[in-house]
């Protein structure tokens, strides 16, 4: 049995890749394909789902900073969102019942209140593999989104509390205690050493923090999720979170097809999905004007918004206990999981043109921003120096320090992560934040005084963006970009990039070349 699930993922998770998209809409299509050949779920699926969804929240609390949550920015579109998404939401579901469409014609106002409440939260799954997929997770509109996330995550958490009547334990308070144990856990945690402990170590902290909310009457994801956000100021956050992200993107395999043996659904259903989805454009709507009212930019308030525009696994959750109290009948369980599914399709396949999009009518779109910057997105000034290293990370670091000895002063890095621009200035490294996607950061660039840019970051999609971008800014100098693997290098090539290094064979070429002068020094 298991190999069946394992041979029908495969196969559509592929057949999406080899139509450009996302191997989870292939893993959403295997789910529904198994449910309709007569296959269920068993505990397996479940229990993997289950898994995946926890090490997923996990490891977004190790990326989360909690002054990245109380920003105006955040509580205040997250909490405005939702209500102004529930007025509107049950206006058009009337609509929807003035010209009788099946099922949501049945539905009276508390009802409709409570399907559209359902459908308020966007999908913490999709909206992370996506920022992953992009190498986004550290941007502006990345971090943005994940903290609307978290904050919908709590409001779902606190419907379920109400709605189930079950209260936190006495013994909640309990967890206080491990707040003065934090420098002792922190320093067990740094003698885990590099290898397997590694990974155990985050399994350990994720169910760990699982088990001890669900002991004291809480939703266990939100522990997995706070025991990330708990351990998230380690210098072994990064290493953790790395070594999970196979077991993570594996177990997620189970959500996906989880989600398709819901229930069989019916024509009439899938069409009523599909009516649901029409109000995508509504949350894309009511996100990007929240957020340029709140002085972001247009474009971190358009890219936010877009990722956040589709219906979250949540909403299922929501659904079902209101099925099982008896607000809710059950075909609506396969409604929502049917507009869940659609929903993810759509942004999936939409994202992939956001930058795109947002450059061809970025004048239209820059008329909805305010004059007023937050001091946030107020771009620092690079300097002069003619050589640029973007992407800031272990292989930016070492070209940065290699150059700098080579032409002292000449350099200056660039990063979209604030937090570690900050760190990297704080130990004498020239660094600057800024998005090289963006084209208004190019617009606030003298191009003409850079010489080199040299691409040091892991995704060629980016690297490929930011090549787009330096052409429209009238760029002349050198590009020089890594690249994994050999396919990614001629890709890289095609467009037009000076230099190409492969990530692997050139550190073994660099190490070689480093290690040739101790042979002669000892041969001397």
């Amino acid at each position: 049995m298991e190999f069946i699930w394992i041979l029908f993922a495969f196969c559509c998770g592929l057949l999406a890749k080899v139509a450009k998209l996302p191997p989870s809409i292939g893993y959403l299509l295997a789910g529904f394909v198994l449910h309709f050949l007569g296959f269920t779920a068993d505990d397996i699926i479940l229990n993997l789902a289950d898994l995946g969804i926890t090490l997923l929240l996990f490891t977004i609390g190790l990326k989360l900073n909690i002054h990245d949550l109380v920003k105006k920015e955040v509580w205040l579109a997250s909490l405005s969102h939702t209500s102004l998404w529930l007025v509107s939401g049950v206006i058009v579901f009337k609509f929807f019942a003035v010209i009788a469409i099946p099922y949501i014609v049945d539905l009276d106002i508390a009802t409709s209140a409570l399907v559209v409440f359902a459908l308020s939260f966007s999908s913490t799954v999709c909206v992370v593999k996506l920022m992953e997929e992009h190498g986004e997770m550290r941007t502006r509109h990345g971090k943005l989104a994940v903290g609307i996330l978290v904050m919908q995550d709590i409001i779902a958490v606190a419907f379920l509390v109400a709605a189930t009547g079950k209260t936190p334990s006495i013994w909640a308070l309990s967890l206080l205690v491990l707040i003065p144990l934090k420098p002792l856990i922190y320093r067990v945690i740094s003698n885990v050493g590099h290898g397997e402990l590694i990974p155990l170590t985050g399994f350990f902290v994720a169910f760990g923090a699982y088990e001890l909310f669900e002991f004291v009457q809480i939703k266990g994801d939100l522990g997995a999720l706070l025991g990330g956000m708990y351990l998230a100021g380690h210098y072994k956050a990064s290493e953790i979170t790395k070594s999970l992200l196979p077991f993570k993107d594996l177990f997620l395999i189970g959500f996906f097809l989880s989600i398709g043996f819901t229930a069989l659904p019916t024509w009439e259903m899938f069409g009523i999905a599909l009516v649901i989805t029409l109000m995508l454009p509504i949350k894309f709507a009511l996100f990007f004007l929240l957020f340029v009212s709140l002085n972001l930019r247009a474009r971190t308030a358009f890219l936010s918004a877009l990722a956040l525009s589709n219906f979250s696994e949540f909403g299922l959750i929501v659904a079902t206990l209101s099925q099982k109290i008896g607000w809710l009948e059950k075909e609506w369980l396969v409604i929502l999981a049917l507009a869940v599914s659609i929903s993810f399709v759509i942004t999936n396949i939409i994202y992939n043109f956001a930058h795109e999009f947002f450059a061809l009518h970025k004048d239209k779109l820059n008329t909805y921003q305010r004059t007023k910057r937050l001091k946030e997105d107020q771009f620092d000034q690079p300097c002069d120096a003619p050589v640029v290293i973007i992407g800031m990370g272990r292989v930016g670091m070492g070209a940065y320090n290699a150059l700098e000895q080579q032409i002292p002063g000449q350099v200056w890095g660039l990063d979209t992560d604030k937090e570690k621009v900050d760190w990297l200035n704080d130990n004498n490294i020239q660094a600057f934040t800024g998005d090289a996607e963006d084209a208004d950061f190019w617009e606030n660039v003298d191009a003409d005084k850079i010489k080199l840019a040299l691409l040091a970051l892991p995704s060629v999609k980016d690297i490929k963006n930011i090549t787009i971008q330096l052409k429209l800014a009238n760029y002349q100098g050198k590009i020089a970009a890594i690249a994994r693997y050999d396919d990614e290098r001629a890709e890289l090539e095609e467009l037009g990039i000076d230099k190409v290094f492969n990530f692997y064979n050139e550190a073994g070429v660099g190490f070689a070349e480093e290690s040739i002068g101790l042979y002669r020094q000892s041969t001397n």
